[in-house]
């Protein structure tokens, strides 16, 4: 089979980047425009129709450095905020008493704060309360006393840009344990799908080699006791582990990012549907009865492979546990909305709280290569069993879930 990666990026902060480039290009238009109407307020406005020259140039020739956390590197914000600190410091000579006395905005007006919300994006808490401080120093330079609305805009700028630093640094947080739970996720996943794979296989050779070896004794005695050494050490191999650490994209825009892999057939048509009938035709025989319906059972590819699986599974346990004697029949419906199959033998059934007592022995042939593929379908599988009169297994597989898990 051939294998390929799945990977899975998360971030929060790429909208940030998106949304601090627009508010940029909007505020420098905005700060252009109030200066526009309030032209008659400044006695020098050369000086501040230079200013917004470079401000013009510099925002537009900048955008694409405010698109990531790589791109926006410690020097560019830094120049950034000489920028906005220059514009403040340069409107008393651009305006005169009447601008600066009245609480009129300065040159970069609330420009300025997209600078600070940059670091805060980059840097966290820490860098926003960085960058606020000489903002709040040449405002009151510009204003020449503490008054009431600057020191209130001070404060807004800092709290604001802190929090927003704050809020970045929760999520980054919260992203990285987002794909520490998947990658424990998707890391589950692949081991249950190899456990049910060696349970269908190796498992149980090694199962039947211990039992045939017991009864002929000699050196197949001692090759069945070696072989169900082996089994036991298997078990406990296939239901535990160690689970990866998620991996962290090096650019810290793009978040936390997860890598499963997936598996391919090289031999099915993972795209169509194929029809259940022609995969479980095979499992009939003198003692196992096929009953299908007339027409053909659809299914994505996947989702008929891992359900014939599990009907394989379930006719194993009953070789295995009711006997070469017992009989089996295998019953296909097809609902308007799912696929239910049924496996019934006649054999002895399972006694109350044998299942539970397996799975903390670590054979898991009903809990992994049954229950675990119809779960990762979507689906259900349901066990009723009655000492002496057999036991049912009802497996079934909604249609839309197939599909989706096709995909």
């Amino acid at each position: 089979m051939a294998k390929r990666e799945r990977v899975i990026r998360m971030s929060v902060e790429q909208p940030l980047w998106r949304a601090l480039s627009g508010y940029r290009v909007l505020t420098m238009l905005y700060a252009v425009g109030l200066f526009a109407s309030e032209y008659d307020q400044f006695d020098r406005p050369g000086i501040a129709i230079a200013f917004y020259v470079v401000l013009f140039v510099w925002t537009l020739a900048t955008l694409p450095r405010v698109q990531s956390a790589v791109a926006c590197t410690k020097r560019f914000l830094a120049a950034d905020l000489a920028i906005a600190l220059t514009g403040i410091v340069l409107t008393p000579l651009a305006a005169n008493d009447h601008h600066i006395d009245s609480g009129g905005p300065t040159l970069p007006s609330i420009w300025t704060a997209g600078s600070v919300l940059a670091y805060a994006i980059k840097g966290g808490w820490r860098w926003a309360a960085f960058a606020s401080t000489p903002v709040a120093v040449a405002n009151l330079i510009e204003r020449g006393s503490p008054a009431r609305d600057t020191v209130h805009n001070v404060v807004l700028v800092w709290v604001a840009s802190i929090a927003i630093g704050y809020v970045v640094e929760v999520a980054r947080a919260s992203e990285r344990t987002l794909a520490r739970a998947l990658e424990i996720e998707a890391t589950t996943r692949e081991r249950e799908r190899l456990a049910r794979d060696i349970h269908d296989g190796v498992l149980q050779v090694l199962a039947m080699v211990q039992r045939r070896g017991a009864v002929l004794g000699g050196e197949a005695g001692e090759l069945g006791r070696m072989a169900g050494e082996q089994e036991i050490a298997l078990r406990t191999l296939v239901s535990g582990g160690l689970v990866p650490v998620s991996r962290i994209s090096l650019d810290a825009a793009e978040g936390a990012v997860v890598r499963a892999v997936e598996e391919e057939s090289d031999d099915v048509d993972e795209d169509g549907p194929v029809d259940l009938r022609s995969l479980l035709a095979p499992y009939a025989a003198a003692k196992v009865s096929f009953a299908e319906p007339g027409a053909p059972v659809p299914l994505p590819a996947p989702a008929a492979k891992e359900l014939a699986a599990a009907v394989g599974a379930a006719l194993d346990n009953v070789r295995r546990h009711a006997g070469d004697e017992a009989r089996a029949w295998i019953l296909v419906e097809d609902e308007p909305g799912e696929v239910v199959v049924t496996v019934r033998d006649d054999g002895p059934g399972i006694p109350e709280g044998r299942l539970a007592q397996a799975e903390g022995e670590g054979r898991l042939g009903v809990a992994l290569s049954i229950r675990g593929r119809l779960r990762d379908l979507g689906g259900s599988a349901e066990l009723v069993s009655i000492p002496g009169q057999g036991t049912e297994v009802e497996l079934k597989v909604p249609k839309a879930r197939g599909k989706a898990g096709a995909r």
